[in-house]
């Protein structure tokens, strides 16, 4: 970590330089190279998640930029879309880019109800969708299969942070039981299932009193204490939870003021994961957490993304968000490369579905070829000091998934 704070200092650039590097910039109604391709990017720049949309586009530009502004030997024209906090933003601009931008490839995405709209958007135009936070539901809101010809994404399944933290946390507690606790949406229900439904499975067994989740209203709930206070009469070997943005930091400065806070937590990686992490301070020193990515990882690819990332002037490690985004730049590049004369949406998605192993800052990984998703290892983290900074500390590998 010494080797990387040294490196992030000696990256810094002055903020125009982060500023203009998460600029949405125009352009041209016309590709003016023939061989230019157009790809959309559409990620929350306004909103509740704004700074994962922005740790996505600066990923996305970060390996554009390092490749000449070319995936494939081609020049592209990236054109950036606000997502915003949902649906209704990201629809009318997912349609935009699809419609009048005319891209040949959609990339992005930080809502899981956003991707599941513009999901449908993109399989009837027959233009891949290549997600880099949120992918759709395996089935439509009637209840039949979706169609995932034309989606992939970059990052993970929800319940997949809590399936590969299980087996560690039930070696930590033994008998002990453990109490679990999250915000009440799809994505917490998501990530406390895949976690209690492992770890259940594993024999372990659950403090709470209904051997059920605890679920806090979202996004509504501000005051943690009362939950945290009752959780703590359960008498808990450790706390598992999942939280994001706003709520993580006030989970996390409230546990450590609450009658729990001598009992161990563990969370899905997003608790303590970028922004929030220098928020929550010391509060969220000892935090266990578990991601499919660590700034730091020791494989090539990671030092050099960690050296672009800091010469791009940007002050803070890289997230898992700027990691994944970054690697569907990754994907388009080795994709495009593969298609011969004008790339189609077809033709593109064809060139995606066989690319093979990926060589990432994470370490290699490839789609499943049924779901699309990453097959990949996951990571146990710890919140430590480094110097005067906090970081999220490799620990150990936890496993890979999905498993193979």
């Amino acid at each position: 970590m010494t080797r990387l704070r040294s490196r992030l200092r000696r990256g810094l650039a002055s903020a125009t330089a982060t500023a203009a590097l998460l600029t949405v910039t125009a352009c041209a109604s016309t590709p003016a190279d023939p061989d230019a391709v157009r790809i959309g990017l559409l990620v929350s720049l306004s909103g509740t998640y704004a700074t994962v949309g922005q740790d996505m586009q600066a990923g996305f530009r970060l390996y554009l930029d390092s490749h000449g502004g070319r995936l494939g030997g081609r020049k592209v024209d990236l054109v950036v879309g606000d997502e915003g906090d949902g649906p209704a933003t990201a629809v009318p601009a997912a349609q935009k880019l699809l419609e009048r931008d005319r891209v040949v490839a959609l990339t992005g995405l930080v809502g899981g109800a956003t991707v599941d709209k513009v999901q449908v958007l993109t399989t009837a135009r027959k233009i891949p969708l290549l997600g880099a936070n949120a992918r759709p539901a395996f089935t439509s809101e009637g209840g039949t299969p979706r169609d995932l010809t034309y989606t992939w994404h970059t990052s993970y399944n929800s319940d997949e942070p809590g399936i590969a933290i299980a087996d560690h946390v039930k070696s930590q507690v033994g008998d002990g039981a453990v109490y679990a606790i999250g915000p009440d949406y799809q994505g917490g229900w998501d990530e406390l299932r895949g976690f209690t439904d492992t770890f259940t499975r594993l024999g372990g067994k659950l403090a709470n009193p209904d051997g059920k989740a605890l679920f806090t209203p979202f996004p509504a709930t501000e005051n943690f204490l009362p939950y945290l206070n009752k959780a703590a009469v359960t008498n808990p070997e450790a706390v598992y939870t999942f939280y994001a943005g706003a709520a993580a930091v006030a989970f996390v400065k409230q546990y450590a003021q609450s009658d729990l806070k001598d009992i161990p937590l563990y969370a899905a990686g997003f608790l303590t994961e970028g922004s929030v992490l220098t928020a929550q301070g010391p509060a969220a020193t000892g935090i266990r957490n578990v991601l499919n990515y660590s700034p730091t990882l020791s494989n090539a690819a990671n030092q050099t993304f960690i050296a672009a990332w800091s010469a791009a002037g940007n002050s803070s490690p890289p997230t898992t968000f700027a990691m994944a985004s970054y690697d569907a730049a990754a994907v388009l590049d080795r994709a495009l490369a593969a298609v011969a004369g004008n790339v189609t949406g077809p033709k593109l998605n064809e060139a995606i579905g066989k690319v093979g192993r990926v060589t990432s800052p994470r370490g290699d990984w490839q789609f499943e070829p049924t779901e699309h998703r990453p097959v990949q290892r996951w990571y146990l983290r710890e919140v430590r000091a480094d110097g005067p900074v906090l970081s999220n500390v490799l620990v150990q590998d936890l496993t890979t998934l999905p498993a193979t």
